[in-house]
């Protein structure tokens, strides 16, 4: 059973489907907003998770570590990589877009900083982030994080995690029969 996420630029999906955010952030409405916070600092902590908000620096141009991830796709510091971004922009307030800031990340996953940033600039990786992003946008995805649950079954949303859950064990069933 797959369950996927691949790297993709979150505004790229938002400026072709779903530019409505720009919109709210422009003229935000200040009890969904209120709300937001509320929601975001409630899932930290039941997470176990140290966030500021909102981060000094938002949003974020995140096209640098995403293209990191999509060259980290498969090997084992893709997750610590991931980790230490998160880390690194929501607890400690950096910003992410910055090449001193994306060093000292790769060195907290243990990712040679100096191959990573080479690796980021060239075309094939460049070209996975695209088609990433473009790929979620053709299969209905709007927005970050968007799963798939065995390679058609879309969910939105990390609050989401209990009915992928139940997507898997439904179908590890139905193909043990």
């Amino acid at each position: 059973m797959t369950v996927t996420w691949r790297p993709h630029l979150v505004g790229g999906v938002f400026n072709a489907v779903n530019p409505t955010v720009h919109n709210s952030r422009e003229k935000p409405v200040p009890a969904k907003q209120a709300y937001g916070k509320k929601d975001q600092m409630d899932w930290a902590r039941h997470l176990g998770l140290s966030i500021h908000y909102r981060p000094s620096v938002f949003p974020v141009n995140s096209v640098k570590v995403m293209r990191g991830c999509c060259w980290l796709e498969g090997q084992d510091a893709l997750v610590p990589f991931a980790q230490a971004t998160f880390e690194a922009y929501w607890r400690d307030d950096k910003d992410i877009s910055q090449v001193p800031v994306i060093t000292a990340i790769c060195r907290t996953a243990g990712v040679d900083p100096e191959a990573l940033l080479a690796a980021i600039e060239q075309q094939p990786v460049k070209d996975k982030l695209r088609t990433n992003t473009q790929e979620l946008i053709d299969r209905g995805g709007f927005g970050s994080p968007t799963m798939f649950v065995g390679g058609d079954d879309m969910y939105f949303g990390n609050d989401r995690m209990p009915l992928i859950r139940d997507a898997i064990l439904r179908r590890r069933n139905a193909a043990a029969r």
